[in-house]
């Protein structure tokens, strides 16, 4: 028979975006159970944002603690969020984006993209962006909720947040505290293990100590419980991520915020440039391999519009992940975990994983070996199918102006990456594997934006005349203009339903 641990409290280290969120996630759920719960953070030290920029999943997560739309994008300065453009991603001058909605209305049995490259296998010119109401509206700098009903897919599309990573945390710090978070401000000097090798107490600066059944790290990078502790490993990806550094600074703005993240590549990175409705955000994630400290330094601040806010921010990092998200009675959310670089906007859509996978596995309030495996096994495969997704950006390249370019064109995948590629590729077939966050329309993003194209199509998508398919992919394309059209600016949207006011 498994033995069971009984857990009455938890204890999470470190506050910022992942500890906060973590405790308001925690404290709903834990609400009946009478498992105390509270949070250590020291205001003697600062926390380390890898972003402000989030994917869909996000709104999913405050709306189930009872927040709107417009509550958090007024409280947190926030702007909309469409997409990413990549700009000079597959070669100079070029750009794209990545939309969070669908392309086209397809049939029950058929994706569209099967119909349209069957059009354009036949000499059709339309490019596939035409069939994306997310596209066309990121492209136009507009926004608008989306249907509540939609009437075909063509109506179908999703949005994110570009917010203040610090003013979020404060959102979710208040709704904690609400639902009685215990907040202890001290600084950890030590970690007492007992003689099963768990952690047994947190020891302060002030000589006192404080016990827990179970602890959760967020920490960050410096990874307090689940490494420094409890030596539990890491598994390091930097043979296919070769980006090790990034340096950030805000800026003030200059012209309307879009609705859509913008990504630019460069010699020995990319360069990122998030608008909030009060400021700018950019960064450079770059290799120390290819260019130094101060060249990158020199690079971001040379592509910076606006007024500088501060004093460049450098970080560094290892990417990979932790090889056991939960180690005896620790559980690693956030940076502690593990880091990918945030192409796609993925780090705090890791932590809401982590925090819905910890929540189902309380059901109640023990858990055994187990539960400790089965967590890590889905950890493991959710953070292998974000960087295989970040992966082939880097690998679909077509620029000859660098060496790193050109290391990443010419590396060998990982198998599961290079299996869905050649899929792809033979048949336009869009493999899903299981915890998979991007679904099938963003991996088509992707494919399309760096001109990867099957040699074939789905053959039941010639279960219609040329003729017809045609008419329809036309009605289709004007239809998306259309609702575009009728849309308002992005810049209108913050203005009269959620500016944010700077006190």
């Amino acid at each position: 028979m498994t033995n069971n641990k009984k857990i009455n409290s938890i204890v999470i280290v470190g506050g910022g975006t992942a500890g906060w969120m973590t405790a308001a996630a925690l404290s709903q759920h834990f609400k009946e159970k009478n498992v105390n719960i509270t949070l250590v953070e020291s205001s003697q030290l600062g926390t380390i944002g890898v972003g402000e920029a989030t994917i869909p999943t996000l709104r999913r997560f405050y709306q189930k603690l009872g927040f709107s739309d417009l509550e958090v994008l007024k409280s947190t300065a926030a702007t909309c969020k469409l997409g990413i453009e990549f700009k000079d991603w597959y070669k100079i001058d070029t750009t794209f984006i990545h939309p969070f909605g669908l392309y086209g209305q397809g049939t029950k049995d058929v994706d569209f993209h099967h119909y349209w490259l069957r059009y354009t296998l036949n000499g059709g010119q339309q490019p596939l962006t035409d069939f994306s109401l997310g596209v066309r509206l990121a492209n136009e700098n507009k926004f608008t909720f989306p249907k509540d009903k939609p009437e075909s897919q063509l109506d179908i599309f999703d949005w994110a947040l570009h917010f203040d990573a610090a003013l979020f945390a404060k959102l979710m710090r208040e709704y904690s505290l609400k639902n009685n978070v215990t907040l202890i401000d001290n600084k950890i000097v030590d970690v007492t293990l007992d003689s099963h090798g768990d952690i047994n107490s947190l020891v302060f600066d002030d000589k006192t100590t404080h016990h827990s059944d179970l602890f959760i790290d967020c920490s960050g990078f410096r990874a307090l419980l689940i490494e420094e502790a409890l030596n539990t490993g890491y598994e390091d990806w930097s043979q296919w991520l070769v980006c090790d550094r990034a340096v950030a600074v805000q800026s003030k703005s200059v012209d309307a915020p879009p609705p859509r993240t913008i990504s630019t590549a460069v010699k020995a990175g990319w360069q990122w440039r998030i608008p909030l409705q009060h400021r700018q955000g950019n960064g450079y994630v770059y290799s120390s391999r290819y260019t130094s400290d101060e060249e990158a330094k020199a690079c971001l601040l040379a592509n910076v519009e606006g007024e500088i806010l501060h004093e460049p921010r450098m970080f560094t990092f290892t990417p990979g992940r932790r090889k056991q998200a939960w180690s005896k009675n620790c559980i690693a959310i956030g940076l502690s975990s593990g880091f990918l670089e945030p192409l796609e906007s993925t780090s705090i859509a890791l932590v809401e994983t982590a925090i819905e996978k910890v929540i189902q596995s309380f059901d109640s309030t023990s858990y055994n070996q187990e539960t400790i495996t089965r967590f890590n096994e889905v950890t493991t495969m959710e953070y292998e199918r974000v960087r295989d997704f970040i992966i082939l950006h880097y690998k679909a390249n077509q620029r000859n102006d660098s060496p790193l370019w050109q290391y990443c064109r010419e590396m060998k995948l990982p198998q599961l990456l290079a299996e869905k590629l050649e899929r792809y590729q033979n048949n336009g077939e869009i493999l899903r594997y299981p915890f998979e966050i991007f679904g099938k329309d963003s991996w088509l993003a992707i494919f399309n934006g760096f001109a990867i194209t099957p040699k074939t199509y789905n053959a039941r998508a010639d279960n219609m005349p040329l003729d017809y398919l045609n008419s329809n992919l036309s009605f289709m394309s004007k239809k998306v203009k259309e609702s575009a059209k009728n849309a308002p600016s992005h810049e209108y949207f913050l203005k009269e339903y959620c500016q944010f006011i700077n006190d």
